[in-house]
């Protein structure tokens, strides 16, 4: 990889360093809302259902990533691959992204996510009622500048979730994991680790596709 992304791409931004219902197994309980922590609707509050292990990922977690990424994705393409509550697309466009698709695979969890895009007039965000890894496997190549992946923790889709992801990559493009544990990707997947943290019980790392 060259020293830095294409101009179009997302590590320009953010410098060199270092659908299916997002229910995880994590033993806490969820919170019934929660808030939007930067950009133009900061404090604005989601709802969290009312599901078994449907947790939302955490402040700290999407501070770390969004200090990672910049404050600023300013003509970024995002793909929430499992949207759950919506908390780290909606993060994605309240920090002015030019496009935001969420992809949840649970219908009610998919209304309640178009419910919080009307409200806050989120015209650049868009909400599809689709398996996540279905929905992959048809996109287009190189569409996103950012995919995230938050997967049911107890269904071990972390690695098909990345495979799945890789294409949609433009070059040098990045991917964001969340998991119980560390998850390393395969070398023939061509992803290099950018950054990776812990909270809690919590994994989270970002790769980039190797231009």
């Amino acid at each position: 990889m060259s020293g830095g992304r294409p101009r179009s791409s997302a590590a320009a931004k953010a410098g060199s360093a270092a659908p299916q219902s997002k229910t995880h197994g994590a033993p806490r309980m969820a919170p019934r809302e929660v808030r939007i922590i930067g950009g133009l609707w900061k404090r604005s509050k989601l709802p969290v259902a009312d599901r078994p292990g449907l947790r939302p990922t955490p402040d700290r977690v999407r501070e770390t990533l969004f200090n990672w990424l910049g404050q600023d994705l300013d003509g970024w393409r995002v793909l929430d691959a499992f949207a759950g509550s919506g908390a780290l697309g909606f993060e994605a466009a309240s920090r002015g992204a030019a496009e935001v698709l969420l992809l949840e695979r649970d219908a009610e969890l998919a209304r309640s996510l178009n419910a919080s895009k009307v409200r806050l007039k989120a015209d650049t965000l868009r909400v599809e009622s689709s398996d996540a890894l279905a929905w992959m496997a048809r996109c287009a190549p190189a569409r996103f500048e950012l995919v995230l992946l938050d997967p049911p923790f107890q269904q071990d889709l972390f690695l098909p979730a990345l495979r799945a992801a890789l294409p949609l990559l433009v070059p040098d493009g990045l991917v964001y994991l969340e998991s119980g544990e560390p998850i390393v990707a395969p070398e023939e997947l061509g992803l290099e680790v950018w950054r990776s943290g812990k909270a809690g019980a919590v994994h989270f790392q970002v790769f980039r596709r190797k231009g």
